[in-house]
């Protein structure tokens, strides 16, 4: 349950990071938010079938 903690918080501020309006690497933010993303929803998927999601 961590991880997946981890995994929404890492989204949320890179979320933030591109709609900064300083954020001179957008196009590669976004490339990096939609990693987190799909990483994100692995993770959580992983916990609502409730494997262990704290494997390494």
């Amino acid at each position: 349950m961590n991880r997946t903690l981890i995994a929404i918080l890492t989204f949320f501020f890179l979320f933030l990071f591109i709609v900064s309006p300083f954020a001179a690497l957008a196009s590669l933010m976004l490339v990096v938010l939609s990693a987190a993303f799909l990483s994100l929803v692995g993770n959580v998927f992983q916990t609502l079938i409730g494997g262990n999601s704290n494997s390494k």
